[in-house]
């Protein structure tokens, strides 16, 4: 899977739907003032700008394992220390933050259960670990649309509906598995408004995550095929996506 891609790239795919995300979820985790919060996989920030608004640039740290995700961050973030790590080896002393989140990226951790015991690691005691990750297997994220066409036409396609957390439960037990206590989940919702069809194809032609991976594996005439197979379903526009993430908030005891 591939996001060691630009991050406009990024954001032009999946932008429109993390930024509104990003305000939600900091709700549900509950991060007040005077809080010192740790964004975990931060991407190109949709999450660090909304802490940045509640808390404070220097309230807030965030990391992620590729590079040009975090130099979008700090460009964005000033005075935001962002560094380029993983969950599972967070380079933090134990208990430092009063909150640790994670948006759009359990899924993607390669032992999502390490990643959130790590987040439990630097959390102070009583205080909140949080992530949320698109409903991918229930068929209500923000690809989905895509991936239904595919798979009409490719049945054996691989898609994100396998991975970690992309289910009902899925991220409470992984939370129970890193030792995290008080485990509340719910559903957070977004929609996004595309003006044309082609706003919304574009984005899945820049090579961002399995979908822009399972396109580039296509010659020409199979693109253009899943393109009209799109466009049939979804017509020429305006049209709204309506997305709906899995989240779970913890309490490290």
């Amino acid at each position: 899977m591939s996001f060691e891609v630009a991050a406009e790239a990024y954001g032009r795919f999946m932008g429109r739907f993390s930024e509104p995300l990003a305000e939600k979820f900091a709700a549900f985790a509950g991060v007040a003032s005077g809080d010192r919060a740790l964004d975990v996989g931060c991407g190109p920030g949709a999450l660090t700008r909304r802490l940045v608004d509640l808390l404070g640039a220097g309230q807030v740290t965030a990391i992620d394992p590729s590079a040009p995700f975090v130099e979008a961050t700090r460009q964005r973030c000033p005075g935001v220390d962002v560094m380029v790590g993983t969950a599972e080896e967070l380079p933090f002393d134990e208990g430092v933050f009063d909150a640790a989140l994670a948006q759009l990226v359990v899924h993607f951790m390669r032992d999502p259960v390490a990643g959130m015991a790590r987040m439990a690691r630097v959390t102070r005691i009583g205080g909140t670990v949080a992530a949320c990750v698109w409903d991918h297997a229930g068929g209500s994220g923000p690809l989905s649309p895509f991936w239904d066409v595919v798979h009409q036409l490719d049945p054996d396609a691989g898609d994100e509906s396998t991975l970690a957390g992309v289910r009902e439960g899925d991220l409470v037990r992984i939370a129970r598995d890193a030792g995290l206590a008080d485990r509340i989940e719910d559903r957070l919702s977004v929609v996004v408004d595309y003006p044309s069809f082609d706003v919304w194809w574009e984005p899945y032609t820049l090579g961002v995550g399995p979908a822009g991976d399972y396109l580039r594996g296509l010659d020409g005439e199979q693109t253009e095929r899943i393109r009209r197979a799109c466009a049939d379903r979804l017509g020429s526009g305006p049209f709204s996506i309506t997305a709906t993430a899995w989240a779970v908030r913890a309490t490290r005891s």
